[in-house]
């Protein structure tokens, strides 16, 4: 298993992309930013290929994934009532399956401070490696924003920013993946 303080490697991590949705996402501070960085993401995991789950959270009342994210992910989301994935089966039996071994969760998503920290929460006891990318990820209130990461952060989980965890995952220029996701880089 990685080092959570080590670099991240495309082998061994899972994105995980919490609850963008048609609902959610209007009141989410900064959302804009939120939504381009994990384009960003999704792109790159195109590129590697990366395993990828994406939820939402009561689908019913809170709308599907948002567009933009949905037409860049080819699985369909995985919707839960709980408000931490960690609590969902589906959720526990398709990230158990993905990394066998243990490995990287890296997250993004929305709220800071609500699912996506109760996701974290959630790995670091399941004894994942979990990295956070802060650029990618929201809540309605910035000051809730802040703390989510904090008490993550002191949870052990790594922060980070979309470009950190793109380029630790492509590791190298000389990759022809690197070529393909200059053109996101770029955006």
């Amino acid at each position: 298993m990685a080092v959570a303080n080590g670099l991240i490697h495309p082998d061994n991590t899972v994105l995980v992309v919490v609850d963008l949705q048609e609902k959610l996402t209007p009141a989410i501070s900064g959302i804009d930013g939120v939504l381009a960085n994990t384009k960003k993401l999704l792109h790159l995991a195109k590129i590697l290929p990366l395993k990828t789950l994406v939820t939402t959270q009561y689908r019913k009342g809170l709308g599907d994934t948002v567009s933009e994210i949905a037409d860049l992910v080819d699985e369909e989301p995985i919707d839960k009532i709980c408000f931490g994935c960690m609590g969902d089966d589906v959720f526990d039996e398709q990230l158990a399956t993905a990394l066998p071994n243990g490995g990287t969760v890296l997250v993004c998503g929305v709220e800071a401070h609500i699912c996506v920290n109760q996701t974290v929460l959630g790995a670091l006891a399941k004894g994942y490696n979990v990295h956070v990318v802060a650029d990618a990820v929201g809540s309605r209130a910035p000051e809730n924003r802040q703390i989510g990461l904090q008490r993550m952060r002191d949870a052990g989980a790594v922060i980070s920013s979309a470009e950190m965890a793109i380029y630790e995952l492509l590791g190298d220029s000389r990759r022809p993946e690197f070529k393909q996701m200059l053109p996101h880089l770029k955006t």
